[in-house]
């Protein structure tokens, strides 16, 4: 809705919009398919990537290598999300959604044609690098510019399970990732490929760049635009009107989501490697039961929004789930260690529910913290220092500390005080889950 005569949208009438739009769920998590499925694939793949871009005679070496990468790209994405934020913020959501596929489907497509360390020797990881800073700066804004657009068009007793839509995008991409990766395991182990089989997957994801560019395009008439500002508003940056204005929900938003991250990364891209590495678990194997494991949380995410919109505050479910995260991080974790079929699955699920619930609990939680005027300059900045650094970072601590500790189930002592800073952060949080947005 817009009020007459400037194009702009009515905050408060869209708090009584009575239903969602099927066309908004889908435009906002179609992105997030695209996003993750890369994120999850280069995750997924790393012992490929760390032996074709980083070769060394140490397994361990190898891993640092392409996780050190992976982290690349996450530190990238505070500054992506400055920038698009800011453009979100007083352009309009749906600018942000546009580019920021377009820009994730060309660096997608860009690591399956990178050449390796064998063909170019030091140039090869260092293109990667770049690719990677690339990627982490256009998807800044992705996730939670999705977010804010699903949250601020949907009635107020419905935007725990619509802001769930991002994550179902972010979880649908990591099922496909998972997939393609355990194709691609399969197709390296039985055939002759003109190029290296892990190219394919990369190469594919250009494929969902053009979907997700052809619906997002569709919104443009139809997307959330920001409120009227006074003069003065307009003078200053949303970004530092967020510093200004809401210090505090910015702090805890960014301790809160670096042990989110620890725990997505940990749980749902390391696992499966550990499984295979440590556990010694044959690889294809591992991420067939990590898919598995993504398509029980895809099922629980919107169960979990729903909940939070029904029958329990968003704040009290998360704390819920991140307990239960941290009491059983070290059990799953030396269950995937067994490297048994039953036991890896067992670890494998158990955290994939206890993340669907997570996952399906904080979007709205976090978009709920923040005014419409700087939301997504707050949100994104603060979501992408917590998720960059904490998520960025967790298979390349975890991995590191397993090596100086010279036992495996470090990074499970990782994963526990993880969830501890997401507890804490969660307990000093306002909860606005039955509130109009600010």
């Amino acid at each position: 809705m817009c009020t007459p005569g400037t194009g702009r949208t009515d905050v408060a009438a869209i708090n009584n919009i009575k239903q969602l739009s099927p066309q908004a769920l889908l435009a906002g998590m179609i992105g997030n398919i695209l996003e993750w499925y890369d994120f999850g694939l280069y995750g997924y793949l790393a012992p490929v990537i760390g032996s074709n871009f980083f070769p060394a005679t140490s397994r361990i070496a190898s891993l640092l290598g392409a996780y050190s990468v992976f982290a690349v790209g996450f530190a990238m994405r505070p500054l992506g999300a400055a920038v698009l934020g800011h453009i979100g913020d007083r352009i309009g959501r749906t600018t942000v959604l546009v580019t920021s596929v377009v820009l994730m489907g060309v660096a997608t497509c860009a690591i399956g044609l990178l050449p390796t360390y064998r063909q170019i020797g030091l140039w090869a990881p260092a293109l990667l690098v770049a690719v990677r800073i690339f990627q982490g700066f256009s998807v800044g804004g992705e996730f939670t510019g999705s977010v804010s657009y699903l949250v601020e068009t949907s009635p107020r007793h419905r935007r725990g399970i619509a802001g769930s839509f991002a994550n179902i995008g972010s979880t649908s991409g990591y099922l496909l990732a998972a997939a393609a990766a355990t194709v691609t395991a399969v197709l390296a182990a039985h055939a002759r490929w003109p190029i290296g089989p892990w190219r394919v997957p990369f190469l594919a994801g250009g494929l969902i760049a053009i979907l997700a560019y052809w619906m997002r395009t569709r919104l443009r008439r139809s997307g959330y635009e920001p409120p009227p500002m006074t003069a003065a508003a307009a003078r200053e940056l949303p970004l530092q009107q967020a510093f200004t204005g809401a210090p505090r929900a910015m702090l805890l938003a960014v301790a809160f989501t670096w042990g989110y991250g620890v725990a997505d990364y940990l749980t749902l891209v390391f696992l499966p490697t550990f499984a295979s590495e440590f556990g010694h678990l044959a690889s294809s194997r591992a991420l067939a039961i990590n898919t598995l494991g993504d398509a029980l949380a895809v099922a629980v995410i919107p169960l979990a929004g729903w909940l939070t919109d029904r029958v329990l505050r968003r704040r009290t479910m998360l704390i819920l789930a991140f307990a239960l995260i941290g009491c059983a991080a070290v059990g799953l974790f030396a269950l995937a260690g067994r490297g048994t079929l039953v036991a890896v699955a067992s670890a494998q699920f158990g955290f994939a529910i206890c993340l669907g619930v997570v996952m399906g609990s904080a979007p709205a939680m976090l978009a709920e913290q923040f005014p419409s005027q700087y939301r997504l300059s707050g949100y994104s900045v603060s979501f992408n220092l917590g998720l960059g650094f904490g998520g960025g970072t967790a298979p390349l601590i975890a991995t590191a500390l397993i090596g100086a500790t010279q036992h495996k189930l470090a990074a499970a002592g990782y994963l526990t005080a993880a969830a501890l800073l997401a507890i804490g952060a969660l307990a000093l949080m306002p909860d606005r889950s039955r509130e109009p947005l600010l």
